[in-house]
């Protein structure tokens, strides 16, 4: 019988090159998402692993996923990937994404790997990946994934170098870092709607051990989300709103799937305007900290503008997409930064978006101005926003924006700033306006605030009839 052991060698990494046919992008502008076992496969989720921990040089990377029913599949496909690098890998299991992000930071991972579609329907998933400061990949590090992704060269490590697995509690570190971040004096009532999203533990725990007395809806995992839309809407959040004024609470607080995002409900159980509450605590955060910036995106009210300025603070507007406003956020130095769908970010802590820190954060906001929710949003201006959708074929539509630019600026002479961050964009004394190109759609996509409805109704006609003008003469 042979003898295998006989002969050792020193162990090393191999560099394997898989034959790839794929070569469109993977990430959009919140990680890897598609419907499951269609656009999304355990194959693509182990190459995914398997290239960031190729491009990283991984030694050591946490993995949590939210409810959703296809999690653990994934989980086993992306988790075996890292071990084949090499890769350490503590699994935190479902929790949060705030809650893993800031895992990676606590414990020095090289990176960190969320299963989540966020908001979207259970049949998607996908795939969020941060750095080892909790900054989500950048648009550096996602094409240098995807070119390793479609050239196959992922690095191997040798049969006796294989990573290990540790099952860890994240969210103990997380609670402690918001036990430390917030301190409340008052027994605020508060209902809390994870909507059997991965906030259905940390969030009451959380508010829990801050003194509050806590309702829960919607807190048990189930990753059909059977109760509501995983996405926190004035609609989808009808039975938190009539439960907040039913047990005369002070707020309603809920999540999406993965609870890097918030929403409010008023204690009249009226839902929150979310470009509102981030300019109300926008204005808190720079009233405490003597000025500075806030980082939002290009779609986000000017409210947020007018209350910025009122506190000595100024506004970075970014591309819409968090990752946009954290990097903003991290080299501008901002004291806060969000985007209008209820993704907020506190630098103070760490650079993810963070629902359940933010909860408890906009409680010791209302508790230091000693007012209501209400009483806390109406301070905020109130502008009328309008939205349009134009078909446009998607071989035109980036040019045509592109042209816009030009013709907008001439149209609109008295125009008081021009931004190309993300489509174009101008602020007018009366209002702003947006014209971006869809991303995922044969669309061109025309938003547009103003200080009346006649502001913005006018500003959308003129708007509306200057791109049908253009789709026109570019089809002649």
């Amino acid at each position: 019988m042979p003898n295998y052991f006989k002969q050792q060698t020193p162990t090393m990494q191999v560099t394997v090159t898989y034959r790839c046919v794929w070569m469109g992008k993977l990430f959009g502008s919140s990680g890897v998402r598609g419907l499951v076992n269609i656009d999304l496969t355990p194959i693509l989720v182990c190459k995914v692993a398997l290239a960031v921990a190729t491009h990283a040089k991984a030694k050591k990377a946490v993995v949590a996923r939210d409810t959703r029913v296809t999690g653990s599949m994934l989980e086993a496909a992306l988790v075996s990937g890292l071990l084949s690098t090499g890769t350490d890998v503590l699994l935190a299991g479902i929790v949060p994404t705030p809650v893993l992000a800031y895992a990676a930071k606590a414990l020095g991972a090289d990176v960190a790997f969320m299963l989540t579609a966020s908001h979207n329907p259970p049949q998607y998933n996908g795939i969020k990946v941060f750095n080892g400061d909790s900054l989500s990949y950048t648009d550096q590090d996602q094409a240098a994934v995807e070119k390793i992704v479609a050239d196959g060269n992922f690095v191997l490590a040798d049969w006796r170098s294989l990573g290990k697995t540790t099952l860890i509690d994240a969210s103990q570190f997380y609670l402690t870092m918001a036990q430390k971040a917030v301190v409340l004096k008052k027994r605020w009532n508060v209902v809390v709607d994870p909507g059997c999203g991965a906030a259905f533990s940390v969030a009451p725990r959380l508010l829990k051990a801050l003194g509050c007395k806590v309702t829960a809806l919607n807190a048990q995992p189930d990753g059909f989300f059977p109760a509501r839309k995983s996405e926190p809407t004035a609609e989808s959040l009808q039975d938190l709103a009539k439960t907040v004024k039913t047990l005369h609470a002070d707020v309603g607080v809920a999540f999406d799937g993965d609870a890097d995002r918030v929403a409010f409900v008023d204690e009249n159980g009226v839902f929150v305007n979310f470009d509102r509450s981030l300019a109300a605590y926008g204005a808190f955060a720079l009233k405490r900290s003597g000025g500075g910036i806030v980082v939002t995106n290009v779609e986000a009210s000017m409210c947020v503008e007018t209350m910025a300025e009122k506190f000595g603070g100024r506004v970075v507007r970014t591309r819409v997409g968090d990752i946009y406003v954290s990097e903003a956020i991290k080299r501008d130095g901002a004291v806060f930064g969000g985007e209008p769908c209820g993704a907020w970010v506190h630098p103070q802590q760490h650079l993810c978006p963070d629902g359940p820190l933010s909860a408890a954060l906009f409680l010791a906001a209302l508790e230091t101005e000693g007012k209501s929710v209400s009483e806390f949003i109406r301070e905020m201006p109130e502008y009328i926003t309008m939205r349009e959708n134009i078909a446009c074929k998607n071989e035109q539509k980036y040019k045509l924006v592109e042209k816009l630019g030009g013709v907008l600026k001439t149209e609109f002479p008295a125009y008081t700033d021009f931004s190309t961050v993300d489509g174009v964009r101008l602020a007018l004394k009366n209002g702003w306006l947006l014209v971006r190109a869809s991303g995922t759609e044969p669309l061109i996509r025309l938003t547009v605030e103003g200080e009346s409805s006649q502001a913005a109704k006018d500003i959308t006609q003129k708007v509306t009839a200057l791109i049908h003008k253009q789709i026109e003469a570019q089809q002649k």
